[in-house]
């Protein structure tokens, strides 16, 4: 494929260097941002860019076939076949020998999980499942970026049927769906960042409109009719694009709200480029440089290799690496793209002519990763099989304690009986069972915030004295950023009802949501390794207000349990040092200091009372204590952690408060 003179292209299917050289620009911020490079705290654009990209090619090659009346679903999958599976199938294969070796068998069972899910190409529902509060980090993932990959795939599946219906109906009709689709798809992905920021950023329905944006592009090239584009405008509009996605590449961070109406910058200026990047503009001859070609030739087989890369070197020093091993990974990823290039990528373009070959070999892969997936899911992860060739004969016991503790899941296995209530909001609760445990316990104690409130609820549970307790509780719901999926809106109507059972509110969560790291985010684990920056005074704020209201527009009885201490370790990472016997350092620290950074917003002029968590609870600073590890994950408790915090503690005025 080969670009005339034309300002614009007037065969679509001529080969466009700017594209790879796009590739290039789209990769290059992923990589860094990935490997946590602060500058590139928007790098995650690269993969808007990326569905830019495919969204223009694919439409492009299929309105030619269309118009040329040779168009083949059987044909068009098999061209996506060709060009995905053989590097994605390398990269997992290589993969399973280092999870093995490296992972834990939770985590193992994790990534079993995720072999299958790829093959399914359905990964990005199951990060999407995976992305809740006690998941495991995503940079420690090895597979996590097949999501991007599993939407382009449902992308495929429904949009050239999408289009073959609409080509019967004309230009317009065919204009006005795509443009109809991508608004709807807009509208849903900027109402789903707020209220289901997971879902919208895994989900192909908030995310197709970045691929319908390439396919629109391509549409208007193709059926435009228009002369060619002014020079002075075709490089105003290049370098426009260009500039819109290094504005969002350097500006953009973790807590921009995506991919909602935020997105639009990387996307629009992908689209930019596009249309007005070509061999005959200073824009066009930048971005199709022969080092942007190049390295957007091996972009796919870049993306695939360096995740997992970084998730295992991760996994080796139990820390993030620093920016000189980053930088070494980074060549490592480049070799290892261009080696997968140049002998699997093409190998199987030019070898693998026969569709019964293509079939076969798909089909073996296919075979071997659905049998090691199923195997390591009902397995749970191997552990059998670790725990007898893995781990020495004298650590086995520790291994179990803590597989023990890290299998504990809060969300099934909460001490919800008799009188102990327990539900994510307060809409779930049996009235006829409150009622029931009125008559016979008299006043409730109810415990609200997020998933830290319900290690307290369990905690309190198991102390004898206190028969009637609600817990209201889930993980990530806090007053500070609180959204539509959380209790606080609805706890507020239970009140209303049912003022007259409530003897005490507790509130509790967890503290590292007011500690904010060097990029100013908030519960990062970073801030636990060298990088805190401050604490969140507007969020201690916010609770208070919230409080305070409560308080004083009901006339209840509340107390703001401080926050525990943070293991802040991954309990299976640490195994086999020193550090899995105590609680982080750097963890005590913060935390003693947010406890007065807390008082001090709160002051005197309060209506509610604040105790710290050390003052009413026996509170660890060890992680083993007999034959029980004590933590579940860097910062929740195990469940026998909580019964050994309730055994020792001693009970205390506050629960006495209660009328």
């Amino acid at each position: 494929m080969g670009v005339g003179n034309s300002q614009q292209p007037k065969r679509p299917m001529d080969y466009r260097k700017e594209i790879d050289g796009l590739r290039a620009i789209a990769v290059i911020p992923v990589l860094l941002f990935h490997a946590g490079f602060e500058g590139f705290s928007g790098g995650f654009v690269g993969v808007d860019v990326f569905f830019v990209i495919s969204g223009y090619l694919i439409t492009t090659i299929i309105m030619v076939e269309l118009d040329q009346g040779k168009f083949s679903l059987v044909n068009f999958y098999e061209r996506r076949a060709r060009r995905i599976l053989p590097a994605l199938f390398t990269v997992m294969l290589f993969c399973i020998p280092f999870a093995w070796y490296l992972l834990t068998p939770n985590d193992m069972r994790d990534f079993s999980q995720s072999l299958l899910a790829v093959v399914a190409f359905s990964s990005n529902f199951l990060f999407w499942r995976e992305s809740g509060y006690f998941a495991t980090a995503a940079e420690l993932k090895p597979l996590l970026h097949t999501w991007s990959l599993a939407v382009e795939e449902q992308f495929y599946v429904f949009f050239p049927l999408f289009l073959m219906l609409l080509w019967r109906l004309g230009k317009f009709w065919m204009c006005f769906s795509l443009c109809l689709v991508l608004f709807l798809s807009l509208a849903l992905a900027q109402w789903a960042t707020e209220a289901m920021p997971s879902a919208a950023f895994y989900l192909l329905p908030t995310r197709v409109w970045e691929l319908l944006i390439g396919a629109l592009t391509a549409f208007y090239l193709k059926h435009s009719n228009r002369k060619e584009f002014n020079r002075n405008l075709s490089e105003l509009g290049g370098w426009l694009g260009l500039a819109l996605i290094i504005y969002s590449v350097f500006t953009y961070s973790k807590a921009t709200p995506f991919p909602g109406i935020y997105a639009l910058i990387p996307t629009i200026g992908a689209m930019l480029i596009i249309l007005f990047a070509t061999s005959t503009t200073s824009i066009g001859n930048f971005v199709g440089n022969k080092v942007f070609v190049g390295i957007g030739l091996i972009s796919y087989s870049a993306y695939l290799w360096h995740q997992p890369l970084f998730a295992f070197a991760r996994r080796i020093r139990g820390s993030e690496p620093s920016s000189l091993v980053f930088c070494l990974l980074l060549l490592i990823t480049l070799i290892l793209a261009f080696l997968t290039w140049k002998y699997i990528e093409n190998y199987s373009k030019i070898n693998l002519k026969n569709r019964k070959h293509i079939i076969i070999y798909a089909f073996c892969f296919l075979l071997l990763f659905l049998f090691f997936g199923l195997f390591g899911h009902f397995s749970n992860g191997f552990e059998k099989l670790m725990l007898k060739y893995k781990y020495s004969e004298e650590s086995r016991s520790e291994v179990q304690m803590v597989l023990d503790a890290t299998n504990y899941d809060m969300y099934q296995e909460m001490q919800v009986k008799d009188c102990h209530l327990w539900v994510r909001n307060s809409k779930f609760l049996d009235k006829i069972k409150l009622n029931d445990c009125r008559k016979k316990y008299g006043n409730a104690i109810i415990i609200l915030g997020d998933s830290h409130a319900m290690n307290l609820f369990n905690i309190v549970s198991y102390m004898q004295k206190n028969p009637f307790v609600i817990g209201i509780s889930q993980g990530d719901c806090r007053p500070h950023n609180n959204n539509e999926l959380c209790h606080y809106n609805d706890f507020e109507k239970f009140i209303l009802e049912y003022r007259s059972t409530i003897g005490l509110i507790i509130f509790h969560q967890s503290g590292s949501y007011f500690i904010k790291d060097k990029s100013g985010e908030v519960g990062s684990q970073s801030a636990f390794l060298g990088k805190f920056e401050s604490f969140d005074i507007d969020n201690i704020i916010k609770n208070k207000n919230y409080l305070n209201g409560l308080a004083l527009n009901y006339n209840l009885r509340i107390l703001w349990i401080g926050p525990f201490l943070e293991f802040r370790w991954n309990p299976l990472e640490k195994l086999f040092t020193n550090e899995i016997k105590s609680v982080n350092p750097n963890s005590i620290y913060l935390f003693r200091n947010l406890e007065y950074s807390i008082n001090a917003v709160l002051g005197e002029s309060i209506s509610f009372k604040y105790l710290s968590f050390r003052s009413l609870f026996n509170e660890p600073t060890h992680s083993f204590e007999g034959d029980c590890f004590l933590f579940r994950d860097g910062d929740h408790y195990s469940r026998c952690g909580e019964r050994f915090i309730a055994k020792t503690s001693t009970p205390y005025l506050m629960f006495d408060l209660a009328p």
